[in-house]
């Protein structure tokens, strides 16, 4: 997911010679997501500054940072703490004129500039399908686990002229959603 975020940035500002991923180094599955961030970054020949988030004063050092490093871009690790700062992170995007890259759709209904992430009400309906086949004696052991399967793009046409950014049409025929 990290490395598809990253893709869908660069499609957007394909000047940008760097990028800022901001992650709250307390998060279980950090780990990962920096494999897939170094990945990216690998494949692409893009900087990319690793920026580690668990207060809110860190968050706005972080964005000072970032526009002091010339950072052409934003992506957003999916955790808990950076979800329940999205108000600030999207004001701090603007602020700083950041095209930003988000995992769930409420940041990009927020003014958010563009979201990627699994379709949320899917991975609801197979937690019902899973809990309905638990409670008809299915053994959870015995049930495969299940990863996404539908992804969201969405695109906010409202941001994308705020921050004077020229949408790619090839970007707007991939969105599931534009909000304009």
């Amino acid at each position: 997911m990290e490395a598809k975020r990253l893709e869908l940035l660069h499609e957007l500002v394909p000047k940008a010679a760097a990028i800022g991923v901001l992650i709250d180094p307390r998060f279980s599955y950090v780990d990962l997501q920096l494999e897939e961030i170094r990945a990216a970054e690998r494949a692409t020949g893009r900087q990319i500054y690793v920026l580690n988030v668990s207060t809110e004063a860190q968050i706005e050092e972080a964005f000072a940072t970032l526009v002091e490093r010339r950072a052409g871009g934003l992506a957003l690790l999916g955790n808990p703490f950076l979800n329940s700062r999205r108000d600030q992170l999207i004001t701090l995007a603007a602020r700083y004129a950041l095209p930003g890259i988000y995992e769930t759709r409420d940041f990009a209904v927020a003014g958010g500039l563009m979201s990627y992430g699994a379709n949320i009400a899917d991975v609801y309906r197979q937690a019902g399908v899973y809990t309905g086949r638990v409670l008809k004696g299915e053994q959870p052991s015995n049930l495969p686990i299940l990863q996404p399967t539908k992804f969201d793009f969405m695109i906010n046409l409202k941001t994308v002229k705020s921050l004077g950014l020229e949408m790619p049409p090839k970007l707007l025929a991939f969105a599931d959603e534009v909000i304009e």
